[in-house]
């Protein structure tokens, strides 16, 4: 079934699952909406096309010889030599917008730094060169050396080196309303984030066609187990 990207993404578990989406006002697994009247939706519309995530592997076409079967079994295959790990979290402001980001000084932030980097590179092989007008959106004269190194050899600029764990609860943001989500979210949060998250698989997300949201076609998690969402069928032949 031809689909316009995929991409491999860490989708939170609980409770973070449940507030993220809730607080974006949609849930990736189902594609459906989810009602969240107490905040502007134009804080999270840029990151509710996504889904509530961290990027490992960020949005890509298939290459030419790649197909969804063969991702299948690469995302099994790979989950299933991974050992789960716990990752503290913190709130942050990062190049403009509002993410839970990892707490730098901590065992589970190299290990997370690790299993992004294997992903890069695992699922490279699956990925179709960017595309002149694909480079151009990353506005590469804005970039410093290092990520339009990374964007010319990867695809984006912010792999490896220049990587930020993230999962980004705002998009960018003026001055007041990032203050005021700040705010926000730094009393919502305050419990959430005592428990560190728990990093003990992967997830393949689809975005059907150019323009539609981001939904999950499969959670694989490191003890072998597939969890189907929404898109599992882009997944299938």
């Amino acid at each position: 079934m031809q689909v316009h990207r995929y991409a491999i993404y860490l989708a939170p578990g609980e409770p973070f699952r449940t507030f993220g989406s809730q607080w974006l006002g949609r849930d990736a697994d189902t594609g459906a909406a989810l009602p969240h009247p107490d905040r502007p939706q134009a804080w999270v519309d840029a990151p509710a096309h996504y889904g509530l995530h961290a990027t490992l592997k960020p949005p890509f076409r298939l290459a030419e010889g790649a197909d969804a079967l063969m991702l299948d079994a690469a995302a099994r295959a790979f989950a299933k030599e991974r050992a789960a790990f716990d990752a503290p979290l913190v709130l942050r402001s990062l190049r403009g917008f509002l993410a839970w980001c990892l707490d730098e000084n901590t065992a589970g932030a190299r290990q997370t730094h690790a299993l992004a980097d294997a992903c890069v590179q695992a699922f490279e092989l699956f990925r179709a060169p960017a595309s002149a007008d694909e480079v151009a959106r990353r506005k590469p004269d804005q970039l410093t050396a290092a990520q339009r190194q990374m964007l010319e050899a990867w695809g984006y600029p912010y792999v490896f080196d220049t990587f930020k764990f993230h999962i980004t609860l705002t998009g960018m943001l003026a001055p007041a309303d990032a203050d005021a989500a700040l705010g926000r979210l730094s009393a919502d949060c305050r419990t959430l984030l005592e428990a560190p998250l728990r990093v003990d698989g992967i997830s393949v997300f689809v975005q059907p066609k150019a323009g539609e949201d981001f939904v999950v076609g499969r959670h694989y998690g490191f003890d072998g187990r597939a969890v189907d969402g929404a898109g599992a069928s882009y997944l299938e032949p």
